[in-house]
Formats: structure tokens, sequence, C-alpha cells
């Protein structure tokens, strides 16, 4: 019967911090994903070739992304992900 009501009044509780353990996950695992960014990289690498986009914005937004690029392996590295 105790097992019972402690499965009724901390289920709620042990929910919630499964929810939000999820949502750190999910959020932490986007936020290092360094395959969008190689992605937008080659994108860019393709636009300038095409001529959609000059040499100067090439190259203020790839040095852009290579920076957010080398914080995402810092943080990984420190974070041991």
């Amino acid at each position: 019967m105790v097992f019972i009501i402690d499965d009724l009044l901390l289920g709620p509780a042990k929910a919630m911090t499964w929810i939000g353990k999820t949502l750190y996950e999910h959020a932490q695992a986007q936020l290092t994903d360094e395959s969008v960014i190689r992605q937008r990289l080659l994108d860019m690498q393709m636009q300038f070739e095409l001529d959609q986009i000059n040499e100067a914005q090439y190259r203020e937004q790839e040095a852009a992304l290579m920076k957010r690029l080398d914080e995402i392996r810092k943080y990984k590295e420190s974070h041991g992900i």
C-alpha cells in the first residue's frame, strides 16, 4: 500500500524530471550538431562558385561559421561529449 501511495505522490515529479532531462539532452544535441554548420559551409561554397554571393560575403560568413564550429568542438572537449 505504501508503494502505491509513493508512486502516486512521486510519479508526477519523476515524470517532470524525465521530461526536463530529455529536453536538456535534445537541446544540447542540437546546439552541438556540427553537421548543420558543415552543410551551411557547403551551401555557401556552392553559392560562391555560382556567383550568388561575392567573396567578401563568403569570407565573412565562413569566418562566423568556423568560429561557431570551433566553439562547439571546445564545448564538446571540455564536457567530454
